[in-house]
């Protein structure tokens, strides 16, 4: 996992759960929201988190947030379904891609793929398992869903890219100013 020091884990994973707390259940960026962070925060978690009890432990933070805003905030509970654990998914991509991470532009490519690949196999499960178990629609065709993945799909991977964005830049940041002045000119830097 690239937070190697139990300090940078215990800090990021404080992060990872306020960011979670603070945008679940926001659709749609505006000048007040942010867009849901949930499926960033379980692929960072699985990037930069060690612990294997992390991936439950956001899950139930999920569900408890989830569970308030249905008891108490009157959010409608017709999203909610056992389909949590296949989130799993965006959880296992952030540690497959942690493994192949390396300090150069070639780690794009595996971070590509472990975004999309994640997302997709996250998205498919979880709605396809939603719209054909849920009981909560009569008519169920293949062409439907695949209608709810185009239209729901990609307003859910891009705040996924928007937070691992987020993510990269400042972990590029941290590489930039963790770089001793004496060799800024080896990285290219101006002194």
């Amino acid at each position: 996992m690239l937070a190697s020091s139990q300090q940078k884990q215990i800090m990021v994973g404080i992060t990872l759960a306020v960011l979670m707390g603070i945008t679940r259940g926001r659709h749609f960026a505006t000048v007040e929201h942010l867009p849901g962070a949930s499926w960033a925060v379980l692929f960072l978690a699985g990037v930069y988190l060690r612990p294997l009890w992390v991936f439950p432990a956001l899950l139930a933070w999920a569900a408890s947030l989830d569970f308030a805003a249905v008891t108490w905030a009157g959010v409608s509970s017709f999203c909610i379904s056992p389909a949590y654990g296949f989130y799993g998914a965006l959880w296992g991509a952030g540690r497959w891609y942690a493994q192949h991470h390396r300090n150069t532009m070639a780690t794009l490519l595996p971070l590509t793929v472990s975004l999309f690949a994640g997302s997709a196999v996250s998205e498919f499960v979880s709605s396809g398992s939603f719209y054909f178990l849920s009981g909560r629609f009569e008519q169920t065709q293949w062409t439907e869903l695949a209608q709810r993945l185009l239209e729901y799909y990609p307003r859910s991977l891009s705040s996924l890219l928007f937070y691992v964005g987020g993510a990269g830049i400042i972990y590029l940041l941290s590489i930039v100013v963790s770089v001793p002045q004496t060799h800024s000119t080896q990285v290219g830097f101006p002194r």
